[in-house]
């Protein structure tokens, strides 16, 4: 694992407890990091999928007591990302092309997280599988080629087409980024890609940052401040991936 200052631990924690608090395992807020941090896009994308399997179990255990669970639209979209991810996965992503798709993806939560476009309150129930399965490949081709769980994508859509709540789309895309996470290792590890054993102390802060985020945002509304604060952070992040 490369080398890092205890200040990016101290922002993967914080990131962490974020993401989890509204049902994300926080692969955009990781890549941000490492690409803030300079880290090797290899290791960028293989751990932030590690970390995105951790928390977002951790998020969607807690989420999940909360809701009525929308299986039937869970499982179109997670029969159509699913297999995509793990096809996402065994595509080997050039540099630049990978940087510029990263930067494009890290808009999508700076944005949700500046308040810019804020969430639909009602909800229409007015489901279109197909259309379902269309937005569930996308996602999962793009979860697995960049190495983020695709909640952070699948969160918005659903609220702006008032297929969810706030709380029913977090439990639902907290085990989408799990599964999608998982399918993407997979196919990582089908073209003879190997993980480093060395980010133990990654998951460790990740999954207790994770856990308090979690048992946070499922009890209570989420901390605004620090919203704006890691919307910054993102942006900071996709500016940095246009000069470097």
């Amino acid at each position: 694992m490369p080398d890092v200052s205890i200040l990016f631990y101290i922002l993967l924690f914080v990131v962490a407890f974020l993401y989890s608090s509204v049902g994300h395992g926080g692969a955009s807020g990781y890549l941000a990091l490492m690409a803030l941090f300079s880290l090797p896009v290899g290791f960028m994308k293989s751990s932030s999928l590690l970390l995105n399997i951790c928390v977002s179990f951790i998020a969607f255990a807690l989420y999940y007591r909360k809701v009525e669970f929308p299986w039937k639209l869970f499982i179109t979209l997670a029969l159509a990302s699913i297999p995509c991810a793990f096809l996402g996965g065994m595509m080997a992503t050039n540099t630049v092309v990978y940087k510029q798709i990263l930067r494009g993806i890290l808009l999508v939560p700076a944005v949700r997280f500046m308040g810019i476009f804020p969430e639909k309150a009602g909800v229409q129930r007015m489901v279109s599988l197909p259309w379902a399965a269309l937005i569930g490949a996308v996602i999962g081709l793009l979860s697995g080629m960049i190495g983020i769980g695709g909640g952070i994508l699948l969160s918005p859509v659903l609220l702006l087409l008032g297929w969810a709540t706030t709380k029913e789309s977090a439990a639902m895309s907290a085990l989408f980024i799990f599964l999608n996470s998982i399918s993407a290792v997979l196919g990582m590890q089908a073209r003879g890609v190997e993980f480093n054993g060395n980010i133990l102390l990654l998951i460790a802060v990740a999954v207790v940052g994770g856990l308090l985020g979690a048992e946070f945002g499922s009890k209570r509304s989420n901390p605004l401040v620090l919203k704006r604060l890691l919307a910054v952070v993102l942006l900071i992040a996709s500016i940095k991936l246009i000069v470097v």
